[in-house]
């Protein structure tokens, strides 16, 4: 196979996949790991893809965020299993943080009905959900709805979580790095992700394998100062072991 491609298919491959390792490309393509980390270097050059710790990923503008719907239905399995074992991390009453997001949601339609919790969100979505459960009390934040992604925003919202202490903050996250940390394509986002960070005793990131690697316009938070990171299996044992050396477990779900 020649180089052009070569390079066709490794970018078709990230594209698809969300993520590809350097290693799965080799077998693929038949070549040595080498030859494939020279195409990649190649092909972020040429801003085809973007290099990342063990293989690449799609490149992605910096401010450019999906819709809820759009997410919702994309790595479904994969948030399943996050949301499964981000229960372990749900006291038996108490108080939780649960930010907006399709991996927080899911963990929101699980909570269990024998617990008494009080729920706080900046999620119109999952207060909706909610509501109604007789075992949950939902606060949900004040501020501007932005339309995108359903998530209260802004100083209304960050001024309610002042002067409150929750159990677990459960937090998602679009890009996750020890070199970047955590971050968000939205300021205002990552500004009321910080607060729910600092408002609580627990920290708890969920987010699937394609966002390890990845970094957005808006940094909220290092990965040495969360807790528990809880992803899916597609996350290469090295670079959880890179993650939790800074600090927080990984849980490949």
């Amino acid at each position: 196979m020649y180089a052009p491609e070569r390079h066709r298919a490794i970018v078709d491959r990230v594209a698809t996949g969300g993520r590809a390792s350097v290693n799965d490309l080799a077998d693929l393509l038949d070549v040595t790991p080498e030859t494939i980390r020279r195409d990649l270097t190649e092909l972020e050059k040429q801003g085809l893809v973007r290099r990342v710790h063990g293989g690449a990923i799609p490149v992605r503008r910096l401010g450019f965020q999906p819709t809820v719907d759009s997410r919702n239905n994309v790595r479904v399995e994969e948030k399943a299993r996050i949301a499964q074992a981000a229960l372990e991390e749900v006291p038996l009453e108490g108080a939780i943080i649960v930010d907006s997001g399709t991996t927080t949601g899911r963990l929101a339609a699980l909570l269990p009905h024998d617990r008494q919790l009080t729920v706080v969100t900046n999620s119109v979505q999952h207060a909706i959900a909610l509501a109604n459960r007789d075992n949950i009390t939902v606060l949900l934040l004040g501020g501007r709805v932005r339309g995108r992604t359903l998530a209260c925003v802004d100083s209304w919202a960050i001024q309610s979580l002042k002067g409150i202490t929750a159990d677990v903050a459960f937090v998602g996250a679009d890009g996750i790095s020890v070199e970047r940390g955590l971050t968000t394509p939205d300021r205002t986002e990552g500004e009321i992700k910080a607060a729910m960070l600092a408002a609580a005793r627990r920290t708890v990131v969920l987010a699937d394998n394609t966002k390890f690697g990845d970094e957005h316009f808006a940094n909220f938070g290092r990965v040495e100062d969360i807790d528990v990171i809880i992803t899916d299996r597609g996350l290469e044992a090295e670079v959880a072991q890179e993650i939790e050396a800074a600090g927080p477990m990984v849980v490949r779900a």
